[in-house]
């Protein structure tokens, strides 16, 4: 690495320092997108009913606020208690399956929502999926 500073890096500099020209802020253009955040929920530990109005809740809120990807964490089901019902599946997590079918079912949330997708192994894997938002009218 050289460290002699050549006479045209000083002659740059001082003409950096006596412009008034302000530097953009990049901090004001990064909070203006905010669309490009992922908004999460996470539903450990909800019951069924309580996490799909969670969910519901969460979707609308995420849509008037003008955000577009979603985060849906229902973890795996691995802690569940659902091994206490004869008439559940000991192989199958309660929220995992039933929050992306209480959505499909819901038509005013569906009326919102462009896709789903799952989530990838650092957000979750198969205990979380994705939500694409449609664009407010």
């Amino acid at each position: 690495m050289n460290k002699k500073i050549t006479d045209k890096d000083k002659k740059d500099w001082e003409n950096f320092l006596s412009n008034n020209d302000k530097l953009p802020d990049k901090d004001i253009f990064s909070s203006n997108k905010k669309n490009n955040k992922i908004q999460v929920i996470d539903l450990h530990g909800f019951s069924l009913d309580d996490a799909n109005n969670e969910t519901e809740r969460f979707i609308f809120d995420c849509y008037h606020k003008g955000f577009s990807k979603l985060r849906v964490v229902t973890g795996k089901g691995i802690h569940s208690q659902n091994y206490k019902d004869p008439y559940v599946s000991k192989n199958l997590g309660i929220l995992k399956y039933s929050i992306p079918e209480f959505i499909k079912g819901n038509n005013n949330l569906m009326n919102i929502i462009s896709s789903f997708e799952s989530a990838s192994i650092e957000d979750g894997g198969d205990g979380a999926f994705y939500i694409y938002l449609k664009k407010r009218k």
